[in-house]
């Protein structure tokens, strides 16, 4: 399946009762804001930040921003409201937190359905648990809905009795499984929050480690990590002109009729001219969004 191009390098965690916070999400430079119901919020102010949240969206100024709710469970007392507030909030997506089944999903998508969501409301998931990783192909393809695997690296460690290192050796394998069940789909794939915002070295390097691996980008929790993110998960100058000189030599191969394509020295095969079109697609969609 092929994915929608859109940029998704920078999505900034936001808590859904601050609506401060949520006036200043409008000239954020980040590409997406997830508007938390669920950690972010304590349990009596959840009915308020449902009413924050959905007026803040009525509001608009958020530009080509996307805008995500992530819910409370269903299994919560919260979850049925979460869900049928966000289903004609105007949200582009609702994301679920703690998902461990593709019945769960299916379960969150009837909810939302039959509140009067529209077909383009998109459903991620959030992939936190060891159960959920292990079932991560399942939910993946669960539904057309679907939009996005996010991984929650911070309750994973926690359920793994992993350590927080930055080299992040203990999450690999889940990175991993989660990143190939969403490419086989077709979604999106986020990775985890960096918890310590003193430091600075440790989050460049999981920005660098999680663009090696093929995410899209990051979960941040702090607008300050946000340009550094973009810079990272964002196709640099060099970048740009390489998959440009991709495209332009294999059409000038194809109009000759050759089957052999030489682009600075190294073979060019198809796999790598379609990774330059969606390089060169998400560059123009970059600058779009930033100029709304």
């Amino acid at each position: 399946m092929a994915m929608t191009v859109r940029p998704r390098r920078s999505v900034l965690y936001m808590p859904g009762s601050n609506a401060r916070a949520l006036e200043k999400g409008r000239a954020l430079p980040a590409d997406g804001l997830i508007l938390d119901l669920e950690d972010a919020v304590a349990p009596d102010a959840k009915a308020l930040a449902r009413d924050t949240i959905a007026q803040a969206i009525a509001g608009g100024g958020y530009g080509g921003r996307e805008l995500i709710i992530r819910s409370n469970g269903l299994n919560t007392p919260w979850g049925f409201d979460d869900l049928r507030m966000a289903a004609t909030s105007g949200a582009d997506a609702v994301l679920l937190p703690k998902v461990e089944s593709a019945d769960a999903v299916r379960q969150a998508e009837a909810v939302l359905r039959a509140a009067g969501a529209p077909d383009s409301l998109r459903i991620w998931c959030m992939m936190e648990t060891p159960l959920g990783v292990l079932n991560a192909k399942e939910i993946a393809g669960a539904s057309p809905a679907l939009g996005a695997l996010v991984l929650g690296t911070s309750d994973l460690a926690k359920d793994l009795h992993a350590a927080h290192s930055r080299d992040r050796l203990p999450m690999l394998t889940s990175l991993g499984l989660c990143l190939l069940a969403a490419r086989a789909y077709g979604l999106a794939a986020l990775d985890g929050v960096h918890l310590d915002l003193n430091d600075d070295e440790g989050f460049a390097f999981s920005c660098d480690q999680g663009r090696e691996l093929g995410f899209d980008g990051k979960t941040l929790i702090h607008p300050k990590t946000i340009a550094a993110c973009n810079a990272v998960f964002g196709p640099d100058a060099d970048e740009i002109a390489q998959a440009q000189r991709i495209i332009a030599a294999h059409a000038d191969a194809a109009a000759q009729g050759k089957g052999v394509v030489l682009v600075d020295g190294k073979l060019v095969e198809n796999l790598h001219v379609e990774n330059a079109r969606r390089l060169l697609a998400l560059s123009e969609a970059i600058a779009a969004l930033e100029a709304a």
